[in-house]
């Protein structure tokens, strides 16, 4: 599972690594094997290659009944933060969580749940897993 984080239009990347880092600290909270930040093949400036990684995304892994868990996590997390988005990647689906009513992001998290309950995704898949690097448009409703 890969968890993208999109800050507020008036933040900046300090702020947005600080979040990602705060988050991750409380996923590992969780009965979650491995919360790692995500690398990029996209260099700052005078950084190391090896030391890219992507500023808000993290790779989760996850045994399929903490899949609740962490969607629920994030879910509350991102109430009284200042993120414009957490975009959630398992596989082939993405769910995208953002400032709307709790009843909204509820729905949307069940239909998520429902859809990877249904098929038998494991949850226990890494970043690395989705080739396409592109999140789709999420769970139809």
């Amino acid at each position: 599972m890969q968890l993208v984080l999109t800050g507020v239009p008036d933040g900046d990347r300090e702020e947005l690594d600080e979040l990602t880092r705060h988050l991750r600290e409380r996923l590992l909270e969780l009965d979650v094997d491995r919360v790692e930040p995500v690398r990029t093949d996209h260099v700052p400036a005078g950084a190391k290659p090896a030391d890219a990684i992507a500023v808000g995304a993290l790779a989760v892994t996850l045994a399929p009944l903490a899949l609740r868990s962490v969607l629920g996590l994030v879910q509350t997390w991102i109430e009284n933060r200042p993120v414009r988005t957490v975009s959630i990647t398992l596989g082939d689906d993405s769910l995208e969580l953002e400032a709307v009513s709790a009843a909204d992001q509820q729905r949307l998290i069940e239909a998520f749940l429902a859809a990877h309950t249904a098929t038998g995704e494991d949850g226990g898949r890494d970043a690395d897993d989705d080739s396409s690097g592109a999140p789709d448009a999420g769970p139809e409703g």
